[in-house]
């Protein structure tokens, strides 16, 4: 947006016009009427908002609402066809992709298989693109913006990806720029559990909280940490990789780490079914009372480190493991962990299911493309 400026009409004009959209966005569809009641303003001056907002093509009337006198209202809403955004989610088999728009509207999530592909940042990025927005029915041209989770530290600032196995093609160096030159758009790269608490503090068990850590307990592990509703990174991106943690003597073998008593093959040994796919063996977990027993135990083991420099008032279990072991396992390792020398935090199973890193990624995208909206509400 140019610069203008304050206490002028322009100004003034500008402000309201961006009030309108927020409230627009923040209570759906509304009739000028509402609008005016919403903002403040007097009706002619929420007709002339709207007027000017849908001269940008950024609403347009979406229906009608029936009065208790006279004729029905027209109610309007944002558009979502001017500015959409693609949540993708970097697995190690496949690539998890759907559309987001400023709406927050649900979409189908496609599930892009990779193995035998050809493998670079803009590929991968590219056809999950194209695979969100031919399952949406939305044209490509309105994507704009795109978050990428991945399982690795990712240093913003430098953009650089580390500590990560499951990104073949992609460089250590220079993975975001690449995307964005070659795609045309602008490119969040975030890792996975970060992702995902951020999901469990706008919509899990952890909303009321000053801080919790976010245990992900999957193929590999990992711990996301919100201090007063920000997520703590570190100086590169590698705060939370809790599975490169070494192990104390006695629990493990010599050199192994955290990954090697709670990884997924390690947890179909403890259910004696190493036969089956992790995904299919981990749902015997929870009828399980001595692997549930002796994952509490390493999971009690894992945390320690976090509990003593952090201090959370809450620990969250997620993953495929923290979900199948259920608010028993939570049970468990809230006692494994009990100590007489300081207070113990309240252990939650995540309120976000299986999709907790793609609900983080869409709320994201949902700020960052209203961010796009209002920024196009002119200024004469």
């Amino acid at each position: 947006m140019s610069q203008i400026d304050p206490g002028t009409s322009a100004w003034l004009r500008t402000r309201n016009d961006r009030e309108a959209f927020r409230l627009i966005l923040e209570h759906g569809p509304l009739t000028r009427t509402r609008l005016g009641e919403l903002s403040g303003m007097s009706k002619p001056t929420a007709t002339q908002m709207i007027a000017r907002l849908e001269r940008a093509e950024l609403v347009l009337p979406v229906g009608e609402v029936a009065g208790s006198r006279g004729p029905s209202a027209v109610s309007w809403g944002v558009r979502t066809d001017r500015v959409a955004g693609v949540a993708v989610n970097m697995l190690d088999a496949s690539i998890q992709a759907a559309l987001v728009d400023a709406a927050g509207s649900a979409y189908p999530i496609v599930d892009l298989p990779v193995h035998g592909e050809e493998r670079s940042p803009e590929r991968d990025i590219s056809r999950a693109i194209d695979a969100a927005c031919a399952a949406a029915g939305a044209d490509r041209s309105t994507v704009e913006t795109v978050t990428v989770a991945v399982q690795a530290a990712v240093s913003r600032g430098q953009d650089t990806l580390s500590l990560t196995d499951s990104l073949p093609g992609w460089p250590a160096f220079g993975a975001r720029a690449r995307i964005e030159a070659e795609l045309g758009v602008s490119v969040t790269l975030e890792n996975d559990v970060n992702l995902a608490t951020m999901a469990e503090r706008a919509v899990g068990v952890a909303q009321e909280v000053d801080s919790f850590a976010f245990l992900w307990v999957g193929v590999g592990l990992g711990v996301g940490v919100d201090l007063g509703g920000t997520i703590h990174r570190g100086a590169h991106g590698s705060a939370g990789e809790i599975g490169y943690l070494t192990v104390a003597a006695g629990t493990g073998e010599p050199g192994a780490v955290t990954t090697d008593l709670l990884g997924s093959q390690i947890i179909l040994d403890l259910l004696g079914d190493r036969e089956r796919s992790y995904a299919d063996g981990i749902r015997a977990l929870a009828d399980d009372e001595q692997a549930l027993q002796t994952v509490a135990e390493r999971v009690a083991l894992t945390i320690e480190p976090v509990l003593v420099v952090l201090d959370p008032a809450m620990i969250v279990l997620g993953g495929p493991t923290g979900l199948a072991g259920g608010r028993r396992l939570a049970e468990l390792v809230a006692e494994q962990a009990a100590n007489d020398e300081r207070p113990v935090p309240e252990v939650r199973v995540s309120g976000t299911g299986e999709s907790a890193v793609l609900v983080g990624a869409r709320r994201l995208l949902v700020e960052q493309i209203r961010t796009l909206l209002e920024e196009r509400i002119p200024t004469d």
